[in-house]
């Protein structure tokens, strides 16, 4: 069965299956779904265009999936659409092959009404499986992206204390600085006036000591 609805809604390049439509049933036909998918929490981002990118077939396979496990009873919009590829190869125009595909489909009973209600059907179910697939990437991203996110503002919370204490550290450091050069004055101012004091006590000592000392020699010289 899956190989078969495969075969109804993908092509074997996994690009999606396109019909031949004539401007009246083009026109007719409701807007396409936005293919710009809006994230959980997109407030916090811009919603990013998927439009141009190639359905992954094993998400394709998961739907489908979807859809098979919940097929209807009797014939449906499935079987109508296998009625409108088994049609696809006979050289008739659009309006007639849904025709055609409606007249075999009366004859199980079917109708445009059961047959579209069928079809909204299986959109249903697959919009279940997009609300399951977003909340699996809700908390996908706020496992692999916002811890992430949450180490980064605490790491920039890091850089700038550290950053703020680097800048305090730098001017202690000026000060310090500052402080050491009027240090080394004071050192220098100090040393020359502890070396003229000891300059002025040897100068005093070695003319007290040289005068006695010239006493004793006029002594010895005058005092026999």
């Amino acid at each position: 069965m899956l190989k078969k609805l495969r075969s109804f809604f993908i092509v074997d390049d996994g690009t999606a299956k396109t019909e031949k439509q004539s401007p009246q049933t083009a026109q007719s036909e409701e807007a396409p779904i936005n293919e710009s998918i809006e994230q959980p929490d997109s407030q916090s981002r811009v919603p990013v265009d998927y439009s141009n990118q190639k359905p992954d077939k094993k998400f394709v396979d998961v739907l489908l999936k979807a859809i098979e496990a919940n097929n209807l009873e009797g014939f449906d919009y499935l079987e109508f659409k296998q009625a409108l590829q088994n049609l696809s190869n006979v050289d008739m125009d659009e309006g007639t092959r849904y025709q055609s595909a409606l007249a075999m489909a009366k004859t199980m009973g079917a109708s445009p009404t059961n047959l579209k209600q069928s079809a909204q059907h299986y959109i249903k179910v697959l919009r279940k499986e997009e609300v399951k697939f977003l909340d699996a990437v809700k908390n996908q991203r706020a496992r692999q992206i916002g811890d992430r996110e949450k180490r980064l503002v605490n790491l920039e919370k890091l850089i700038k204390e550290k950053e703020s204490k680097i800048a305090k550290l730098r001017q202690e450091i000026e000060t310090h600085k500052k402080e050491l050069g009027n240090a080394r004055g004071d050192i220098n101012k100090a040393t020359a006036k502890v070396d003229a004091t000891q300059g002025g006590f040897i100068a005093a000592y070695k003319s007290v000591v040289g005068q006695i000392q010239s006493d004793i020699a006029k002594m010895d010289a005058h005092l026999k």
